[in-house]
């Protein structure tokens, strides 16, 4: 069963937190999440799962950025989510929709847990002008049934930043034992 807006909004606080919170981007059943004004693109001509690659950070001028097809853009929210006892889900807007922008590729659902900015990989039909703090995504959030297992992740719990793939973590056992710290080529995390 989906949250309606009035539940979300009483459960501010408690089982949700959406920090900051805009009640006029609440809706009858989730709550806008809007764009941070940096984007992070990969700079490999081929990624390999099993290997950091290197990325490179566009910040989005007050004019806006042409985002082009055939690149993958990684964002992210400027609000930090937590959520308890409930599975939240983003899902990119139908107005943003029917620009032709993808606002993520596969990564739509989140785990009960999670604490952190939301990575968005934006991706284009056509050209389009974007602008940062535009509401780009809404958030909604599911009941569970059974036991809960909270979200555990030394990759992506907690982050501070836009969070490339860290999959090789988990391919290559001996990588760093807190990946959030491992970020590649030498590119130091914002606040860590």
């Amino acid at each position: 069963m989906i949250l309606s807006g009035q539940e979300i909004q009483a459960r501010l606080g408690g089982d949700i937190i959406i920090d900051p919170f805009d009640p006029a981007r609440l809706n009858p059943n989730s709550y806008n999440l809007a764009l941070y004004g940096e984007l992070m693109v990969y700079e490999e001509v081929v990624l390999d799962m099993r290997k950091p690659s290197r990325v490179r950070r566009i910040l989005i001028p007050p004019e806006g950025l042409v985002l082009h097809p055939g690149q993958l853009y990684l964002g992210r929210t400027v609000e930090r989510t937590e959520t308890h006892k409930l599975v939240p889900m983003i899902e990119g807007r139908s107005s943003v929709g029917r620009l032709g922008l993808f606002v993520h590729v596969t990564a739509g659902f989140g785990d009960v847990g999670f604490r952190g900015y939301w990575t968005l990989e934006m991706f284009a039909v056509g050209p389009i002008r974007i602008y940062a703090g535009v509401p780009i995504c809404q958030i909604f959030y599911h009941d569970i049934r059974g036991p809960i297992a909270e979200y555990v992740s030394r990759k992506y719990q907690d982050n501070t930043d836009i969070q490339p793939s860290l999959l090789f973590t988990e391919l290559d056992p001996d990588r760093t034992s807190d990946p959030q710290r491992t970020f590649p080529f030498g590119i130091e995390r914002p606040g860590g």
